[in-house]
């Protein structure tokens, strides 16, 4: 499986260590938010590597949502149940809940086009900024603090109209933001083509804090950074 060598299983839990994560995030996702990097002392491990797990083993449903409840740091232990129902959520050893996922009954377990689809959605959502988040952040005249650039994956949902993809790709569909102080709720519309047709559609829900009057240099600032880590890479 692509996966298995992003994360760490025993006889109890899964952990994911901060190179794991880092080099999901990179190699797998094009994402260099600076909270993914393996030596930040404030590293997370990607909800994006959370989602994908799950579908490895619990199998891509017609209609599935994903709702992220706290950061992973590296090492966690982290439960991912046996034979879960239609609800359930994914805690370390203290019950602390990280993820709750809800999904409708049938699920198709080919893990060729879970990969291509996990690949392709996470490509996507990996890309959010500076190419989307920035556009969005001008519009409203705000901007995250470029001290401690924070992006909080909230949530995703997903619906699929069949399950025979071959070369799904997720394309934006509309964008959204909603300002309240130093708080911005953003919904990211995407659908899911495939060889040309639409075969699903879904929502990323992100929480951008500590927002401030848009500056344009500052901006500019954290986009050539951002491009030169990755440049780096």
């Amino acid at each position: 499986m692509f996966l298995d060598s992003f994360y760490n299983q025993n006889d109890t839990d899964l952990t994911i260590s901060a190179e794991q994560g880092s080099r999901f995030a990179k190699a797998v996702s094009n994402d260099f938010n600076p909270i993914h990097d393996a030596d930040s002392k404030r590293f997370c491990v990607p909800g994006d590597l959370l989602f994908a797990i799950a579908l490895q083993r619990y199998g891509l449903s017609q209609e599935m949502s994903f709702t992220f409840s706290g950061m992973v740091s590296a090492d966690t232990g982290l439960v991912f149940p046996e034979a879960p129902g239609n609800e359930f959520e994914i805690l370390d050893g203290r019950d602390k809940c990280y993820l709750q996922v809800k999904r409708s009954p049938q699920a198709a377990f080919d893990q060729k086009m879970i990969e291509q689809l996990v690949r392709s959605y996470v490509l996507f959502s990996g890309q959010n900024f500076p190419y989307i988040i920035v556009p969005l952040m001008a519009e409203h005249n705000v901007m995250i603090n470029p001290a401690r650039p924070l992006a909080i994956y909230q949530a995703m949902s997903l619906h699929l109209d069949r399950f025979d993809l071959t070369q799904p790709v997720v394309e934006l569909a509309d964008k959204r933001m909603i300002v309240d102080g130093k708080r911005g709720d953003v919904e990211l519309q995407f659908r899911l083509m495939d060889g040309g047709d639409e075969i699903g559609y879904g929502v990323k829900k992100l929480i951008l804090s500590g927002l401030r009057e848009y500056q344009q240099a500052a901006v500019d600032k954290m986009v050539a950074d951002y491009r030169s880590w990755k440049a780096n890479f």
